[in-house]
């Protein structure tokens, strides 16, 4: 009885500091404190802990620790990562664990063996496809050979410490930068945004100033990028959120209709006014009317847009009375304005009534940094959307996803991972993969097949040829491959990842 509360008391313990360090965001303690964790929990008297990214060049930093080793044996540990038993638990991907490493037939030839006169060693690898790191003890607490209670212990220890890890290294990056968003007024409620690149807080920020006036709004930018919601987070942050938020997309609407669903219609007005009808604006009012591709309203509707946003007053078609409403004017447009002037498409006096403060929605191309959040939140949205058991992207899909191309921006990204969820749930998958989200497409899997034609396709094929070539230009030497190729260093690995590319192959 008094083994089993033992037991329980150590496993208690051992979860509750594995909660503490998912708290952790310093490399450094992290790594301190995971170390002395899995030392007391096998009772070894030396210990290193090793984390890093998948990387090729062996001379490329790393995080690591060590505990009761000297110098020399810390030295003599770092050159076993290119072979020696640490060598041989990242390779099989397996615990090594043995109680005279000297008399082991696996490592006794081994010079980094014979040389440091290794004796009871137990090593585990962090992480799986990838390994993420390494766990290598030494000293058992019996002087001869480590019990199955302590190999499980490391087992356990290295499998939970796995995405601690990649989530704390992935962090970094972001953390070195700053959280753009932090410069967002905190009065502004931005929830249900993902991302925090600096062109997200820009356009957020922005928003933030317009919101609380009672001003029209014009939010240009490519198709796909989020003006809507960008319109509803100004509705929802504005005086007028408790009113209506209504939106109408003017290019789906025929020309001959859009000044009655606009403005109304008296009854006769027009052939299909049977009876009197409302429009949008009557519908809006107290709140927003949000305008979508606004561009596209013929030059009589634009002259009534003015004016309701000069007075607030209209005529409904076949009216001769004014009406009146209180509405704010938000509008959007993927068309090139200053051209659409130019052309005579657009009055010059609207444009300018709108742009107070034009708000420009950056692209997934200059969100870069956002895209690997957005594919796992757009991943959750689709299995809740369809009712499937939750999939995560698996860390090759997430780089595949952020060195695509996706001139359809994030409407595109959320169909491409919508598709991706459908075929995972489809073939029992527990994961969303590379094949999931480009089936058919040159990834990690496979060589691109030379029939594949089409524009992602091709620039992934040409993104991996430039990659690899360059890496073998420079003896793989990734700092020198990215200053070549212009890149971030950090960028680089998340290429070779994407791509499946590693030295030798």
């Amino acid at each position: 009885m008094g083994d089993e509360i033992d037991r329980l008391r150590t496993e208690n313990d051992f979860h509750r500091r594995l909660l503490d360090l998912s708290t952790e965001r310093d490399v450094e303690r992290f790594l301190r404190e995971a170390l002395v964790l899995v030392l007391e929990l096998t009772g070894a008297t030396r210990g290193y802990l090793e984390l890093r990214e998948p990387r090729l060049a062996p001379t490329e930093p790393v995080w690591w620790m060590s505990q009761g080793c000297g110098p020399e044996e810390v030295a003599d540990i770092r050159r076993s990562l290119s072979r020696g038993i640490i060598a041989e638990a990242i390779a099989t991907q397996a615990t090594i664990a043995t109680s005279s490493a000297l008399l082991d037939p696996r490592f006794g030839g081994r010079e980094s063996v014979r040389a440091s006169g290794i004796e009871a060693v137990l090593c585990a690898p962090i992480g799986r496809d990838p390994v993420q790191g390494v766990v290598y003890l030494a000293g058992a607490t019996r002087g001869e050979s480590w019990s199955e209670t302590e190999r499980g212990w490391v087992e356990l220890f290295a499998r939970h410490l796995a995405p601690l890890a990649h989530s704390l290294l992935e962090r970094q990056p972001q953390e070195a930068q700053g959280d753009a968003l932090a410069a967002v007024p905190a009065s502004f409620s931005y929830e249900g945004v993902v991302g925090r690149s600096e062109a997200l807080a820009a356009a957020l920020g922005q928003a933030a100033l317009l919101a609380p006036l009672d001003v029209p709004v014009l939010l240009t930018g490519e198709s796909g990028t989020g003006k809507s919601q960008l319109a509803e987070l100004i509705h929802r942050n504005s005086p007028r959120r408790a009113g209506p938020f209504v939106e109408i997309n003017c290019a789906t609407l025929p020309q001959d209709l859009i000044e009655s669903e606009l403005f109304g219609a008296l009854a006769g007005a027009h052939s299909t006014a049977r009876r009197p009808q409302r429009g949008k604006v009557s519908t809006a009012e107290g709140g927003t009317l949000f305008l979508d591709e606004i561009a596209e309203i013929p030059h009589h509707a634009q002259a009534k847009l003015l004016q309701l946003i000069q007075s607030k007053q209209y005529y409904a078609l076949g009216s001769a009375e004014p009406s009146f409403a209180d509405v704010r004017v938000i509008a959007a447009t993927n068309t090139d304005l200053a051209r659409a002037l130019a052309e005579r498409r657009f009055r010059e006096d609207l444009y300018f009534r709108l742009s107070v403060m034009p708000i420009r929605m950056p692209t997934v191309a200059e969100r870069t940094g956002d895209v690997a959040a957005l594919a796992r939140h757009l991943a959750d949205q689709a299995c809740r959307k369809h009712g499937f058991a939750r999939l995560e992207l698996s860390p090759r899909a997430v780089r595949a996803v952020e060195t695509a191309e996706w001139p359809g921006n994030v409407r595109q990204l959320s169909n491409a991972v919508e598709a991706a969820a459908i075929r995972a749930n489809g073939q029992r998958a527990l994961r969303i993969e590379v094949s999931h989200l480009f089936p058919g497409a040159a990834g990690a899997e496979r060589d691109l097949e030379p029939e594949a034609t089409t524009f992602q396709e091709a620039t992934r094929e040409f993104q991996r040829a430039l990659l690899q070539k360059t890496l073998r230009e420079t003896h793989w030497n990734v700092s020198e491959t990215a200053r070549r190729l212009d890149l971030v260093r950090s960028h680089v690995y998340t290429l070779m990842d994407a791509f499946g590319i590693e030295r030798g192959k």
